[in-house]
């Protein structure tokens, strides 16, 4: 099977050795996503506005992958203060309500940045 790299053209993919997203057949596996613009947070002290960003972020590259969000079928969000869940999970609905894929939320200790609130990864899998 063919493998296609997505990237996003950030310095830290070749710096650490990663793409943003890569499809081998159907399978699209879509790196931790935060809400980096370049070198701008997006949303700063804000989780909902930084898990929306991310969520248009990763539409975004499933679309260069040749998939939709209809085809996730896995999320993972990382959180650095599990007490605002409710607010990633409201940006998680507001994308997922009617897909419904199997969904994980954790607390960690911390992200690259200290103003980095949530990193969201995604498995979409294409029905062809």
């Amino acid at each position: 099977m063919q493998k296609q790299l997505i990237s996003s053209g950030t310095k830290w993919e070749d710096i650490v050795g990663y793409s943003r997203a890569v499809r081998v057949g159907n399978v699209v596996e879509v790196a931790g996503t935060t809400a980096m613009d370049g070198d701008q947070l997006i949303g700063k002290g804000d989780v909902y506005a930084q898990s929306r960003f991310i969520f248009e972020k990763i539409e975004k590259t499933l679309h260069e992958a040749g998939a939709s969000m209809m085809d996730v079928v896995r999320t993972r969000m990382y959180v650095t203060d599990i007490s605002r869940w409710e607010d990633v999970g409201r940006a998680h609905g507001e994308f997922f309500r009617d897909i419904k894929p199997a969904s994980t939320m954790v607390e960690i200790s911390g992200l690259v940045h200290p103003d980095m609130l949530v990193e969201i990864e995604v498995m979409a899998m294409i029905n062809e």
